[in-house]
Order: structure tokens, then sequence, then C-alpha cells
């Protein structure tokens, strides 16, 4: 079969690799119909997640059913599927209490209690590098889905593929940014961040009840995109975050927003300054945005972080958070806990998510569709690949 897969640093290519096979009892072998470029990919493809041999990319995917290992009850060849991306058992302490992206079964190399970036993680999470499990991901024409007793939803017919296809991640990221600030109603949201996941944390926003949802970005293309797709104000990052911050303040009678959503990560954009701290204190990327969320929070907030950050950073400012009363909450989201919820928000037409699509590519534009994404050309703001 053709897929995508990493050789290193800003290396994508279009293979032939083998076909998959069923593994295991609970494993399915899924066709693929569509998949999509995930702004989680960029760190292994800017090398910023360490990734030393070839693998096939990609945990945002859904397909048909190709063949069912013994042990799934619940799926049978020609059902149509959307699969959430963390590899989760189902049945272990983690998963029993809707933590999937905890998992203990689905990463043994690499599983442990201490976390951290090349120590102990967490549960295993398609084509996400050997760290999180080693499973080969959805950029490709075939994908074993393991654990599919348990991850796997089926579709309706009259849903298409791109109306569904981001309840694999980015939706249930979003929306998991949300629900960890406990909206409820009435709120002012601040969410840093216009890509796809930023965009559906607004989206979610809404869908919770909040008053207000303000989005912040370094690109005016992405927050245009932003206040066309989820109805948000928008504040362009030019100055620094100090007037970012002061914009959210004069917002809010002062105080900063009820909650705040990072949805940038550890490779923000830079200036050399900010690069040359994160060499001399052996970091990777910066925390800049996370930083700004803790600023930009009312006192008794919360910050949600939904960027990935891998690493341990100088100068976390823990004297702002304990004299705000900072909640900080984050990780990976846990999306078999809310896509039935979301899917279900999908079927009564309460939100649309394929306008965030910028770009349908053939599988074989692969290296194409990454270039575009990663270095923000062509107005890219989401890109979905046909395999």
């Amino acid at each position: 079969m053709k897929a995508a897969r990493i050789h290193g640093p800003r290396n994508v290519s279009y293979d032939t690799v083998d076909d998959p096979k069923i593994q295991d009892d609970r494993d399915v072998i899924l066709k693929v119909t569509a998949t999509a470029i995930c702004g989680s990919d960029l760190h292994i493809y800017s090398g910023g997640l360490p990734q030393p041999r070839p693998m096939v990319l990609g945990h945002e995917f859904m397909g048909i059913v190709e063949e069912v290992g013994k042990g799934v009850g619940n799926l049978k060849r020609g059902d149509r599927v959307v699969v959430p991306f963390p590899i989760a058992c189902g049945t272990c302490f983690f998963c029993n209490h809707h933590l999937p992206g905890h998992c203990e079964n689905s990463n043994p190399e690499h599983y442990g209690p201490e976390g951290g970036l090349l120590t102990q993680k967490g549960g295993a999470l398609f084509g996400y590098t050997d760290l999180y499990g080693g499973y080969d991901g959805g950029q490709a024409e075939y994908v074993r889905v393991p654990y599919a007793d348990f991850g796997p939803r089926i579709v309706p017919d009259n849903l298409s593929d791109e109306q569904v296809l981001f309840l694999t991640d980015i939706f249930p990221t979003g929306y998991s940014g949300i629900d960890w600030g406990e909206v409820k109603g009435g709120e002012t949201v601040a969410i840093f961040g216009s890509g796809p996941v930023g965009i559906m944390a607004a989206k979610s926003a809404w869908l919770r009840g909040a008053a207000r949802v303000v989005i912040v970005d370094t690109l005016q293309y992405r927050l245009d995109k932003a206040k066309a797709a989820a109805n948000c104000e928008t504040i362009l990052w030019e100055s620094g975050a100090k007037d970012v911050v002061e914009q959210i303040r004069a917002m809010t009678q002062g105080r900063g927003a009820d909650v705040v959503v990072e949805a940038v990560g550890f490779e923000p954009d830079r200036n050399l300054l900010d690069r040359a701290k994160a060499v001399i204190n052996l970091e990777k990327g910066s925390p800049k945005v996370l930083e700004a969320c803790m600023s930009a929070v009312r006192r008794g907030g919360i910050v949600s972080v939904l960027g990935v950050y891998p690493t341990t950073y100088d100068n976390f400012p823990i004297g702002q958070f304990f004299d705000k009363g900072i909640i900080l909450k984050g990780g990976q989201a846990p999306a078999h806990k809310h896509i039935d919820t979301l899917l279900q928000y999908v079927q009564e037409g309460k939100v649309k998510l394929d306008d965030i699509i910028t770009h349908r590519l053939p599988l074989s534009e692969v290296a194409h569709g990454y270039k575009i994404f990663k270095e923000k050309e062509e107005d890219c703001v989401k890109v979905v690949l046909m395999p």
C-alpha cells in the first residue's frame, strides 16, 4: 500500500509499505477514506519530537472496515467508522476513569507514572513516534486499529467524511479545553492560537454557553478564518504578550478572562532571544504562550493547556500561579469520553466542522501538505488528504 512516512526533520515522503495485518483478536483493518494533518504532527515533522526510524504518520483518520479480528463483536466488514486518536484498551484503571490517553496497556515499552519527554509516557497514539507506542498511523491507504471494540464509532450514512473527520482529534481536543475550563454559561473565554484546535475550542465555547469568545494569533489570515468559522472576536499578537494581555483585561473590566485556552504549544513564533534562552536552559521550544495565558486569565480562573509541552522549563511562573489562584489543566484530550456527545452535536446541526478546511490534497501530495501547513503558506489552516 501507499503511505506517508517520516524519515527525519522536514522529510515526509509518499512510500510503498507493507499492508497492515491483524495482530490481535481485538484488531480491525481499516481502508482509509479521509485523513488529515494535525498541528501535533508538525512537532514530529520539525524534529521537536524525536523519531529515529521511518514511521507512518497520522492520528486523524476514518474509513471502512476491511477485516475484523475475531474478538471484535461490535463491528463488521463494510462499516464506516471514525477513530479517536488515543489507542486505549477500555478496561484498565485509566480507561475506566475516562482517561484513555493514560491507558496502561497500549504503550508497554514506554509507559510509566513519572511522565516527561524521554522517560515514561502515557498511553499510545496513532502515528506519533515510538515513545507513544510506535503504531503506524492513518495517513495511508490502510491502517491497523487495535482495541477496535472500544475506539471506533460507526458514522451515520447521512453524514459525509468531512463532516465527521475532526471527531478523531481536534474537535474533542478543543471541546476538552472548554470542559476543563468548566464553562457553564456567561463566561468570557480567551483562546491563544487560531489554528484548527483553537477554532474548535471557540466553537465548543459557544456550545457550552460562553458569553464572549476571543481568539489570539500572530497571523491575520488565521484570525479571519476563526472569525468566519466561529464568529468570535479576534486579537492580532503584534507587539508582544503584554499588549495582548492588556487588550483582554480591557474587555473584562480589568480582571482578565474567566477561562483561557492555550492552543499553541512549545513551538510558537520566536525571536532570537527566545531561541537563545531555550538553548542555554536545554529546553525544547518555549513556554511564552502559556505564560501569556497565565497573565490573561483572571484571579481564580482556569487555564486549559491543549498545546503540546514535552519538557521542563526554567522560570515557570509558579508565584503568579499561586498568588492568582489559577487552576491549570492540560494533557491529551480524552477523545473517547466526548466523541458520542460531539457526534450528536454534528448530527443535530448544532456545529459545523468542515468549514476550517482550506486544502484538500491527494495523499500523494503529502509532502506539499506538510510544507504549506508548517510554513503557513497559501493561507493554510487545515489540510485533508484523500488516499
